[in-house]
This record gives C-alpha cells, sequence and structure tokens, in this order.
C-alpha cells in the first residue's frame, strides 16, 4: 500500500508524464503539418498555368474559380493577375500549354438576374464578380473567396465530389447561375439540366475542344429547398424543369441573406452514378468535416518525403511543388469502379482505379519516375489504365484527356513509362500484356513509327511532322523497351529495340554539328538554322531548336559523347549551349522560359541536359548548373514556377533536384547526382523503410559534392541505382565550396 504523500507524489508524475507523452504527440502532428507549407497560389501567376481551388489527390475533381479565358495564360481557368471571377467550375487542367475543361460553371450572384457572365471591359454586364486577393484563401483541399458582390464563397472536395458553401448577404436578392455552356476555350454541343426533387439536379455537359469528345454527367444536392428554379437555353426561358440544348442554364432563387450549401458530384458515366459518387463520399453537410479529412489526405501524400532544412522559404517551395505533382493524373471512374473508355463505351469496374489526363511527353522525365518513389501504390493503376486505353483505341495513349486521345506532342512517351515500371519491380499488372501492348504499337505505323522500324529515317517533307523530334523521343521509347525485352528473355526484340535507339544518329549533319531534318530524297533539309528555327519548329523540331534538341539521346549518352567528337568536345558544347543567346529573340516561342544561353528550363527537352556534365566526367558543372536554376528558376510566389508546370513535370524536376538526384533516362533505374539542397531528407517506402540522403557541410556556397557514402561504403561514382533506394538506406554526402573534380570524373559506360 502507498502511503498518501507518496501516492500524490506518484499521481503527480503520472500526470507530468501524460502532459509530457501527450505534447509529443501534439508536437509530432504539428510537425507532419506539412499542408502548411503549400501555397498553392505558387505559380498563380507567370507562365506556370496550375490549377487554383480546391481537390485532393488525384482527385476526379479540381473545384476552383474561373477568370474570363483571355489566352494562354488561362489555361488552368485562373489567372492571379486577374480580378474577375465568373463562376466555380468543377474539372480544371495544371499547368498545361493548351486549356480545356472547366465544366458544371456554378455562380452565386446577387442582385439583378443575368444570363450572360459580363466582359472584361468595364461596365461588365454580366454576373461575373470582381474580387481582391487579400479576400482569398488557398490550401490543399479548401479555397474561400468573399467576392464583391457581397457572397462570401468556401468550396473543398472528395475524389468525385465538389462541396460548395455560399453565405449571401442580406439586403439584395440572391441566386445561384449553373452555367452548362461555358468552359475554357471549348465549344459545348450538348447540355441536359433537370430538376428531379426538391433538393436534387442532375445533368450533362458534353464538349468539343482540346478533347474533340468529352462527357461529364453531373448531379446536384441543395441543403436549401429549391423552390424557384428557371431553366434557360440560348438565354431563352423554357416551361418546366428540364431543358436541353448547347447553352443550357439554370438559375436557382434563394433568399436574401441565405446560407447555401451545394454538393456536386461527377461522372463519367452517368448523372445516376454522379449521385451514388455523393451519396458514397460526402452522404451529410458537415462541411468542415470534408476540409479536414482533404487537410489529411493532403498531408499523408505529402508525407512521403520529409526534408530538413533552416530555410522556410525552401521549404514551401518544395512541399507545393510536391502538391502540384500530385494533382494529375486525375481519377476517371466512378465510386463504383465504373468508367467511360477510350472508346467512348461504359465499362465496368475492371479491379483497378482508372485515370486520365496523362500529358506523357512532359511527366515520363520526372515525374512518372518520382511516382514511383511517392505514390508506388498507384503506379500499377496508371500502367493499367494506359492497357485498357490501348485495348480499347488500338494503340498506347499518346496525350489523354478524360476519355479522349488529343495526340499532342511527338513521341508515344506512354511506351517508356509502363518499360519503366516493371523494370523497377511494379507487378500489379501482367506483364505479358504490357509488353505486347508496348510492342504492337512500337510496330504501328504511328508518327513514322513504319520509317523507325526499318531503320530509316523519318522524311521533314513526309506525312509526319516535327521528324527529327518525333525520331528522337521513339529512340528513346525504343532504348526503354530493349531493356525491358531483356528483362523478360526477348533477347531478339532486346537486340532489335537496341538498334533502333540508336536510330537518332540518323539525323546527325556532320557540316553543322547537329540533328536536322532529312528530306525523302535523302538531302538534308535546306531550311536550318541552330537558333532562328521558327518555321523549321513546325516541320523538324517540337517547342525547342537543333541546340536543344542536340542533347535528347538520354537513353545513350555514351554514344552520343561519341558522335560529337568525345568528352572533351561533348563537355565544350555543353558549356556553348549554356553560354550562346541569340542576338534576335523575336522567334523565340513563348513557352520557352527559364533561359540559360540556350538552356530553355520552361520545356521538358531541357530538363536533363545540365546532368549531362555528370554523365561524361564533369559532375561539379551540373551541381553548378542545378543549384542555379533552382535558385534562379523556382520561388515562392505567384511567378514561382518558371513555364508551364506541364501536370506535375516542373515540380518533379525540383523535388528530385532538391533532393540531389535526377533520372536522366528513367527506363535505365539510374539516378544521375547533382546537387542537394536540404540537410537531411527522407524518402518513406512501403513495408516501412526509408531513403535518407544526409547531407554535410551543407550551405548556399557549398554547392559541389566532395564525396557521398551508400550504406557506409564509400562510391566515386556519380549514379545511384532505383533499387539501392527502393529497399531503403541511407546516402550520406558531404559538399564543399569547391569543386572535386575527381568525384564522377570516370562514369561508367
Amino acid at each position: 500500500m502507498i502511503p498518501q504523500n507518496r501516492k500524490s507524489n506518484f499521481l503527480l508524475l503520472q500526470f507530468v508524464l501524460f502532459l509530457i507523452l501527450c505534447a509529443g504527440t501534439i508536437g509530432n502532428t504539428l510537425a507532419q503539418k506539412l499542408t502548411r507549407f503549400v501555397d498553392p497560389l505558387i505559380g498563380a501567376g507567370g507562365h506556370g498555368h496550375v490549377f487554383v481551388g480546391a481537390s485532393v489527390p488525384f482527385g476526379a475533381v479540381q473545384l476552383g474559380p474561373n477568370n474570363i479565358y483571355k489566352g494562354w495564360d488561362w489555361c488552368s481557368g485562373y489567372h492571379y493577375s486577374d480580378s474577375l471571377i465568373i463562376g466555380f467550375s468543377h474539372l480544371h487542367l495544371s499547368g498545361t500549354g493548351i486549356g480545356d475543361l472547366a465544366d458544371i460553371l456554378i455562380m452565386p450572384v446577387t442582385g439583378e438576374v443575368k444570363l450572360d457572365k459580363g466582359r472584361q471591359e468595364f461596365p461588365h454586364n454580366g454576373y461575373l464578380s470582381t474580387f481582391n486577393h487579400k479576400n482569398e484563401v488557398v490550401k490543399p483541399g479548401y479555397y474561400s473567396v468573399r467576392m464583391d458582390n457581397g457572397v462570401a464563397v468556401e468550396l473543398t472536395a472528395s475524389e468525385r465530389v465538389g462541396f460548395h458553401q455560399y453565405r449571401f448577404p442580406k439586403g439584395k436578392d440572391a441566386h445561384v447561375m449553373i452555367d452548362l455552356k461555358e468552359g475554357i476555350n471549348d465549344k459545348c454541343t450538348d447540355s441536359y439540366l433537370e430538376q428531379t426533387d426538391e433538393f436534387t439536379l442532375k445533368g450533362y455537359r458534353f464538349s468539343s475542344g482540346w478533347a474533340k469528345k468529352q462527357q461529364v454527367f453531373f448531379a446536384i444536392r441543395s441543403s436549401k429547398p429549391i423552390k424557384n428554379l428557371t431553366i434557360y437555353n440560348a438565354n431563352k426561358p423554357l416551361d418546366g424543369k428540364k431543358g436541353q440544348g448547347t447553352s443550357v442554364k439554370g438559375v436557382i432563387g434563394f433568399e436574401q441573406g441565405d446560407f447555401v450549401q451545394l454538393k456536386v458530384g461527377i461522372s463519367p458515366v452517368s448523372y445516376d452514378n454522379a449521385l451514388t459518387n455523393i451519396e458514397a463520399e460526402i452522404p451529410d453537410w458537415k462541411f468542415q468535416k470534408v476540409v479536414t479529412q482533404a487537410d489529411e489526405k493532403w498531408n499523408s501524400e505529402l508525407s512521403r518525403i520529409v526534408i530538413q532544412t533552416k530555410n522556410e522559404k525552401d521549404k514551401r517551395i518544395f512541399y507545393t511543388a510536391l502538391f502540384h505533382s500530385m494533382i494529375d493524373p486525375a481519377l476517371f471512374n466512378d465510386h463504383d469502379g465504373q468508367y467511360q473508355g477510350a472508346d467512348s463505351k461504359n465499362h465496368a469496374n475492371p479491379g483497378f482505379n482508372t485515370y486520365s489526363v496523362f500529358s506523357t511527353w512532359d511527366t515520363y522525365r520526372a515525374e512518372n519516375p518520382l511516382f514511383t518513389l511517392i505514390a508506388p501504390d498507384r503506379v500499377s493503376d496508371f500502367v493499367n489504365t494506359m492497357l485498357a486505353i490501348s485495348d480499347e483505341q488500338g494503340n498506347l495513349p499518346i496525350w489523354h484527356l478524360n476519355g479522349y486521345e488529343t495526340g499532342t506532342m511527338v513521341g508515344i512517351s506512354s511506351l517508356q513509362i509502363i518499360a519503366e515500371a516493371y523494370l523497377k519491380g511494379f507487378r500489379g499488372f501482367d506483364p505479358e500484356r504490357a509488353y505486347q501492348a508496348i510492342r504492337k504499337t512500337a510496330m504501328s505505323d504511328l508518327r513514322g513509327l513504319n520509317f523507325q522500324r526499318e531503320m530509316k529515317p523519318i522524311p521533314s517533307n513526309g506525312n509526319t511532322q516535327r521528324s527529327v523530334a518525333n525520331a528522337m523521343e521513339l529512340s528513346i521509347a525504343d532504348g526503354s523497351i530493349a531493356l525491358m525485352a531483356k528483362a523478360l528473355g526477348k533477347n531478339d526484340d532486346s537486340e532489335y529495340f537496341s538498334k533502333r535507339a540508336k536510330n537518332y544518329q540518323l539525323y546527325y549533319d556532320k557540316s553543322v554539328g547537329f540533328f536536322r531534318g532529312i528530306m525523302s530524297d535523302g538531302s538534308w533539309n535546306p531550311m536550318f538554322h541552330p537558333i532562328k528555327s521558327t518555321r523549321q519548329w513546325a516541320r523538324d523540331y517540337a517547342e525547342g531548336n537543333a541546340w536543344q534538341y542536340l542533347w535528347l539521346a538520354p537513353q545513350d549518352v555514351p554514344g552520343l559523347i561519341k558522335l560529337l567528337g568525345g568528352k572533351d568536345v561533348f563537355n565544350a558544347r555543353l558549356d556553348s549551349f549554356f553560354r550562346i543567346t541569340p542576338e534576335d529573340k523575336s522567334e523565340v516561342l513563348v513557352d520557352l522560359t527559364g533561359i540559360i544561353g540556350q538552356y530553355a528550363h520552361g520545356n521538358e527537352p531541357s530538363h536533363h541536359i545540365a546532368y549531362l556534365y555528370a554523365c561524361s566526367g564533369e559532375q561539379w558543372k551540373t551541381a553548378e548548373k542545378v543549384r542555379y536554376i533552382m535558385k534562379e528558376f523556382y520561388n515562392d510566389q505567384p511567378d514561382g514556377v518558371i513555364g508551364n508546370e506541364d501536370c506535375g513535370q516542373m515540380s518533379a524536376w525540383y523535388i528530385f533536384s532538391s533532393l540531389g538526384f535526377y533520372p536522366v533516362f528513367p527506363a535505365s533505374q539510374d539516378y544521375v547526382l547533382g546537387s542537394p539542397l536540404f540537410d537531411k531528407a527522407t524518402i518513406r517506402l512501403p513495408k516501412g523503410k526509408n531513403f535518407t540522403v544526409e547531407v554535410k557541410n551543407n550551405s548556399p556556397e557549398n554547392i559541389y559534392i566532395q564525396q557521398i557514402e551508400l550504406n557506409g561504403h564509400a562510391q566515386s561514382k556519380s549514379t545511384i541505382n532505383h533499387q539501392d533506394i527502393f529497399k531503403g538506406g541511407l546516402l550520406k554526402i558531404v559538399m564543399g565550396k569547391s569543386p572535386n573534380h575527381n568525384f564522377g570524373a570516370f562514369p561508367e559506360k
């Protein structure tokens, strides 16, 4: 028996320990609240084109504000320079160079009912409202704004449902506009709206834009009875509670000062499925609960990488980049698994989640490799979706957008994405089926593959535009296929595709020292200049010039070094590449931003080039360049992404580079070392494993790697392998102020 005074002390001690444990738990929870470092407005200005609004990781819904579309910088529907909101729509692209989506636009309005959105010029004469960024709050999974029309708007989302919350001011008539005509840079081809009961609307919007054939079904549940609905088509009122046409709009009347909540479910299949999505994902009216759930989902995904640095700005840039990298691909199935296929047919649950918004030309370089580390639970679903698309349309996807193949950009980059997934050990798909889909597409006539498979150049004056760019990308794909074939024991195929991977060399003209177009008669395309190339960009290159495409052979860097004349010549030409600037910039494309000489960080063909020094014995120059790019071309302001985000690729480059390594040729499984930005970074892997990068003597001045140790073993090479990372371990890197010319000086062949 414990004496009373000792018992009191014992209880006090227990209470103190309890408080300490609670404090530790709370501290750990706060430490893991990584969403507080995310600013979704980074990249909303300049040319970043990022999505701004409420979503969850890889969600089907991206619910956010729209401005009036005014061209390129409004491809996501919103640009930070703007001060007008026309409404809040449920689908958005993030960082693309072409605009589309913004389907199912809903706008709370006050005063006189106006059926047109209005115009940019004052007086606006429409239902739009001005707003001020001071009255705007944007967080992962949450968006709010108090518009100048007096309505306070809050938005959040689940995977397939957007949740709206409006507070109308007193003293003004209150309405909600549902505009099915409006989208971003597209044309509504058919729309439908119907009230089915006192609280529910359903409908669809079909459109033609970048995706020539797109359909979105929706259902809307209101927290207040819908007693006053008028439906219009082409601004003419319709009788009854339903309407169909190419310009359907619905106006719901509410009471002055009303508090209104709307849940909007979307579906690629049917409005009944959209309603089921609402019931499955947000069954009640607890808005803050959904906000909290969205924040938790983002925090869980962001915690896949935990960094340590004294620089809070770098934390904001990093975690915002990680956030942007997980907006797309977007779910493209219903809660029960049904989805719309590339054959425009509805399909039952295939046993995996299907996705869309595959910007493969951009994302194969770093975004998809990043997923193999931070989203390994989704990689097989991405691959299975691509295989389903192949079954449905006859070839693997190029740039797939909400059920439609846009065919945008060059090459067929899903080939290397699937090969990379297999080579890195993912087995949530049938390897033989995957390989046969790859082989079928690679042996087709698409994109000049009929020339590629015969080891012949794609002619500049033939049917395939951008012949050099296509050939370079197809050769990268062939290098990836060769590695997959070898891993599967298909040695004849491996040898064949290895030869095809060197087809890029057919386009090298020694007389000018560049890759250039070849005419059908075998002569060089006479229209050539390494810098002034606007007309030739349309014919031989894709969003780049001859200088930028000189380096696009990551599958065969030793062969490229030899082709250019050896390591000394190779490195000297790299030096020139980063120095030479054109006197006349009138022909430079608008999306060639982030310029260092001829390097253009704002567009993807340049993204691996700074790392090529490390492949040719001068790793210290890679360190210089990547540190400069991270410092100069990324910041924590609205213009903080130097070029189109391109569905996560710009962010993925930063994430890898700040960790200290980059996938120059993803299918090789090797990452090339650069210059780590953080004191410590831990990648949390499956099965409780961690891979940690620990950096000694790190500072803005100490940018050069002096030595490294992997799991206690010293290494002199400038690469690490994916398997070394994925099985967990410790990479120690010692930095210094001066280059260590011996580190990585003898790259492996």
